[in-house]
């Protein structure tokens, strides 16, 4: 009996995930299953792939080299599937989208009427998660970053440039004064991140440098959450003009000591594997996407 594409896809995705119960849970299969699907595997090509044991497990050399074989093997079944697709000029299938909440609901999702009209045979899944992600571990097709892209196995395509803005509802400015420099700060309430401590830095000009890191009065792990609580009149937050211009043109919220920020803006980019083609889907969803962002950002800053 041979081995399969799905032995293959299992196997590289709980090498990804570094255990079995994380590829059970991101392939959506019971840890029994996923298990039993590896010592399938190993029985196939006749030698140990993993040595685990109940806390850890690690590749063995043969079991190193089918990883990079198998990664392969599944991105030319992809690509073969995606020529097939362009020959009818369809593009079709599932296409995995990642992004921070904030930049889901208000940089992707008021364009997807559209982008669905024009590729209706595209499944879009789109997925949410606060901090950067392994995108094989998580079957990933795209994740949208924010800062420089330093991971050299990625594809890093920019998508525009955002602002930071500190921002504060009109009711918790009346309630509490607006601060003129960095060192009226220590009197305010400060929303902030739960994790990681880096979104906590501020760029802004004080005495000390153009770097400002507090400990925040009220955390959250995204920043919608942050937008909804400066919404509420909690604080003073800093967050991408992408979450928050609107709030402003509107003047459900007010920019706060704007020429005090030292660097407000960050790149945006869409990554995906370098060492694969640029799917139709993958290329279609950022054909469409990337001037629509860019404009959209522009017109925000």
């Amino acid at each position: 009996m041979k081995a399969t594409s799905e032995d293959f896809s299992i196997f590289v995705c709980v090498v990804a995930s570094g255990s079995i119960t994380a590829a059970s849970q991101s392939l959506g299969l019971a840890a029994s299953a996923v298990s039993r699907s590896l010592s399938r595997l190993e029985e196939k090509v006749g030698v140990t792939l993993l040595n685990r044991t109940t806390r850890r497990m690690h590749l063995t050399e043969e079991g190193a080299l089918l990883f990079d074989q198998a990664k392969d093997i599944l991105l030319r079944i992809e690509d073969l599937e995606e020529r097939l697709t362009s020959r009818r000029q369809a593009p079709a299938g599932r296409l995995r989208v990642n992004a921070t909440t904030a930049f889901m609901l208000h940089a992707i999702v008021p364009h997807l009427d559209e982008f669905r009209g024009l590729y209706p045979a595209i499944e879009l899944q789109l997925n949410t998660s606060e901090s950067d992600i392994n995108l094989l571990a998580e079957n990933t097709d795209i994740a949208i970053r924010m800062g420089a892209q330093t991971d050299s196995t990625l594809r890093a395509r920019l998508l525009g440039t955002d602002r930071l803005q500190m921002v504060a509802s009109p009711a918790y400015l009346a309630r509490c004064g607006e601060p003129a420099e960095v060192a009226d700060l220590a009197a305010h309430a400060l929303i902030g991140f739960s994790e990681p401590a880096s979104l906590n830095l501020w760029p802004l000009q004080g005495e000390a440098g153009a770097a400002f890191q507090f400990r925040p009065a009220l955390s959250a792990s995204s920043a919608e959450t942050i937008r909804q609580l400066a919404l509420a009149g909690h604080g003073i937050a800093c967050l991408a003009s992408f979450a928050t211009a609107r709030d402003v043109a509107a003047g459900r919220l007010v920019n706060v000591m704007s020429e005090s920020l030292a660097d407000p803006t960050q790149p945006v980019y869409a990554v995906f594997y370098r060492n694969s083609r640029l799917s139709l889907r993958i290329q279609c969803f950022l054909d469409f996407m990337q001037p629509r962002l860019r404009q959209a950002l522009v017109s925000l800053n």
